[in-house]
């Protein structure tokens, strides 16, 4: 056992790049090798990193991972090139979205009861069980960008069928953060002590959100400011990570969303004329900050917990996928989108980012239950995991189908 954090993160990041090393030799995602890294080494296994020590000390860095990956969400939306996609993508981004929340919620909300189901009647017991389906369809907007990739780029696909599908990953990123706040802050609300009433949830989700999305506009006026000064190429990752971790510094005091204000930051940062280094200096520390941000995301796994959830965590990789179709088809539909996007766009969506697990882990202390945040994080990991096990050929399936893949110079 482990209890120096220092140590802890050395040792978790030597055995993460083994552990990914290896997955990359499997042909499977090194996400993969770092969750299991992970596992292995937490409380469900070997014990080496402790409960106290991975909720507790360490539980920064799964924020600091969490901020960088917000700022870089906020820079892949750029205006002038989001406006030049057309309407239909936005259309076809927001049926998507929605589908990939709702289905996902409502078929939890009929499942959880059931599940969950306390002792006695407890009306408190039900508000969580609202809760994590707002939660966990909040985090099923996302799509796993990094999968995706890696299958374009090796069935070398290219063609308005792949543009389309890496726009709508992009803007999903976006809807994710913006709905995941909203559903923390409803969420906060139901398992809040007193009566739940619509100008509590106004109060609750609104006020910090505009507050957040103000933060954000501060922390991006402090970077460009700051960014004036910088004579050194080295210096750009001081500043970048000083304003990021600043913002959500301050977020945390003030009860706001760190996620979401960092967006912000990345995203004005983009479109004010930012010098691309500030979006450089923070993609070389990425690996890294990866490495442990998904280390920490399997070491939390509970082997016990993850075994009951098991079940949950497949209803959610099932209702996603059926969301998420039935929403693209829709989307395409309206937007007289051509045959292949309606027909095969939500098949190529259908992997669940990783990155989403952080998003729970932040929420887990939501819950009174300690039982209820547990088994939401298990069945969130869960569901990643059988999802890149599950989905990547369905991705495969639908660029060939679509017909932009190429191998050795020939098309398919």
């Amino acid at each position: 056992m482990i209890t120096n954090p220092l140590l802890s993160v050395g040792l978790l990041l030597l055995l993460c790049y083994l552990g990914g090393r290896l997955a990359n030799l499997l042909h499977a995602p090194r996400v993969g090798g770092y969750l299991l890294t992970g596992l292995l080494l937490g409380p469900s296994a070997t014990n080496i990193l402790p409960e106290p020590l991975i909720r507790g000390e360490l539980l920064v860095l799964t924020k600091a991972g969490m901020s960088l990956i917000a700022f870089s969400i906020g820079g892949s939306l750029i205006v002038e090139r989001i406006r030049r996609l057309g309407k239909s993508i936005f259309t076809i981004t927001a049926f998507q979205a929605a589908g990939g929340f709702l289905v996902p919620a409502a078929c939890l909300l009929g499942v959880l009861p059931f599940l969950l189901a306390p002792p006695e009647a407890d009306p408190g017991w039900s508000r969580m069980q609202v809760a994590m389906a707002l939660l966990i369809g909040a985090v099923c907007v996302a799509t796993a960008s990094g999968a995706v990739l890696g299958v374009v780029s090796e069935m070398r696909a290219a063609g308005p069928f792949t543009t389309a599908l890496l726009s709508v990953i992009a803007l999903s990123y976006g809807l994710t953060i913006l709905l995941f706040t909203l559903s923390v802050a409803v969420a906060q609300t139901l398992t809040g002590p007193g009566d739940v009433s619509l100008q509590a949830l106004l109060s609750r989700a609104a006020l910090p959100i505009a507050k957040s999305l103000l933060l954000g506009g501060a922390g991006a006026v402090l970077l460009l400011q700051i960014g004036r000064l910088i004579q050194q190429r080295e210096a750009y990752m001081m500043v970048v990570f000083g304003t990021i971790f600043s913002t959500s510094g301050v977020a945390d005091a003030l009860g706001l969303s760190g996620l979401l204000a960092n967006m912000v930051v990345g995203c004005l940062i983009v479109n004010l004329g930012g010098n691309r280094e500030f979006f450089r200096a923070a993609e070389q520390i990425e690996e890294p900050v990866f490495s442990l941000f998904f280390g920490l995301g399997g070491a939390h796994m509970q082997l016990g917990v993850l075994q009951s959830a098991g079940p949950l965590a497949l209803l959610i990789v099932v209702a996603r996928l059926a969301g998420k179709t039935a929403g693209t088809w829709c989307g395409a539909s309206i937007a007289r989108a051509p045959d292949p996007l309606r027909r095969y766009l939500g098949l190529a969506l259908s992997p669940q980012a990783g990155w989403t697990i952080g998003l729970v882990l932040t929420a887990e202390n939501i819950f009174p239950v300690s039982e209820i945040g547990s088994i939401l994080v298990n069945a969130i990991i869960g569901s990643v995991i059988i999802s890149m096990i599950l989905c990547l050929p369905l991705v495969r399936f639908a660029l060939l189908k679509a017909g932009e893949t190429s191998y050795d110079g020939r098309k398919t």
